[in-house]
């Protein structure tokens, strides 16, 4: 019985100890304090201006509540903000639009002007196209970001938010950029994606952060990329959301915990693999329709062919397309399918893709054309 007491109190002693670590872990990180940024540009009733990326801001801020750190959540004037479009329904979005006190914050946000850097440990920008147009103008967002900074805080950025870091000067007078490795939306992703605003941005961001001395690097259209410089993270698209926040933990040196990886996320990191030359990737993407987004595959096929440089990227994007065919089922990528099957020298190929165009479609003209082009 004596053997067993001293064994049952080395065991209580143990768990109190684990549970004191755990505690003391956990009030850490409730003492730490992130700065979500989005821009309040957006408007949807009157004239039309573009707004925040809600899937980015939803995407970060779950890495944080997984790893329970406090949030505040800021715009240039505070109060209400409103997102550019986004489908409520994904799994991430749904996930946050269900939790009652962030979304008290993110329509009530902070006047960037009320803020003291004392109270954060790192500031994370959120993107949006609404970001070209408030946010680098905020003389009062880029003194918060630069005193965070030289206090050992954490900057992150993710797509149009490292607009936010153009005109940040240190104290030395330098731009917080300078000689950073850095990344943003680039200029071919702007050229692809953003035409609507495209003629009313100020500058383009990629442009802007190279002229600021910053090293800008990149990856293909859409892919995760991430560039870390010490306490400054930046990342370039909306997939590169989730591992910005982790990277930024990271530096705030916290240790990461595996994270949910969404289904828009696991399939451009495929693509990424295949685009490397993986032709295995493309094969899972199609086995596993459940875990992955089959018609973002096709999609960015699409787009991947606008950009195309040469053969094999021509290849490349018609894989894509293909392997998502029959999930898109629309005569807009069939007939992209079938061009691009013409001008890589697969003519049969083509005939017999614009020929099934046409036993749905009878009356689509570009498949018309193109079929009589090749029967010529």
């Amino acid at each position: 019985m004596r053997h067993f007491i001293t064994r049952v109190l080395a065991l209580v002693t143990l768990l109190s100890a684990s549970f004191t670590q755990v505690y003391a872990t956990t009030n850490t990180q409730q003492d730490t304090t992130v700065l979500m940024v989005v821009s309040g540009y957006g408007q949807s009733q009157g004239e039309e201006q573009p707004g925040y990326e809600f899937d980015e801001f939803a995407k970060a801020y779950l890495v944080f509540k997984a790893h329970n750190l406090a949030v505040d959540v800021a715009s240039p004037h505070g109060g209400a903000v409103e997102a550019d479009q986004y489908d409520p329904n994904k799994a991430f979005n749904a996930q946050v639009l269900a939790d009652s006190a962030i979304m008290t914050k993110l329509n009530n946000t902070l006047a960037i002007s009320s803020l003291d850097a004392n109270d954060y440990d790192a500031v994370f920008v959120v993107g949006g196209k609404g970001a070209m147009f408030d946010l680098p103008k905020d003389t009062a967002l880029q003194q918060i970001i630069a005193d965070v900074y030289e206090q050992q805080g954490v900057i992150a950025a993710v797509c149009h938010g490292p607009a936010a870091l153009v005109d940040v000067e240190l104290s030395n007078g330098e731009y917080l950029v300078a000689g950073k490795r850095i990344n943003g939306f680039t200029n071919d992703e702007e050229q692809l994606f953003g035409k609507k605003w495209l003629p009313h941005f100020e500058f383009l961001l990629e442009d802007k952060l190279t002229e600021r001395g910053g090293v800008f690097q990149s990856s293909d259209i859409m892919l995760e990329h991430v560039a870390v410089d010490d306490r400054l993270v930046t990342g370039q698209n909306p997939s590169s959301t989730v591992g910005v926040a982790t990277a930024m933990l990271e530096a705030m040196g916290i240790a990461v915990q595996p994270v949910e990886r969404f289904s828009d996320d696991l399939t451009l990191a495929q693509v990424a693999e295949f685009l490397s030359g993986d032709e295995k990737a493309l094969e899972q993407l199609s086995t596993d329709p459940e875990r992955y987004h089959l018609a973002l595959a096709g999609m960015y096929g699409f787009y991947y062919l606008k950009q195309a440089e040469d053969e094999k990227q021509q290849q490349q994007a018609l894989a894509l397309m293909l392997v998502a065919q029959e999930a898109i089922n629309n005569p807009n990528l069939d007939i992209q399918i079938a061009k691009t099957q013409q001008l890589l020298g697969d003519t049969i190929a083509s005939q017999k893709t614009a020929e099934k165009i046409l036993a749905q479609h009878p009356d689509f003209e570009p498949a018309q054309q193109l079929l009589a082009s090749l029967k010529q």
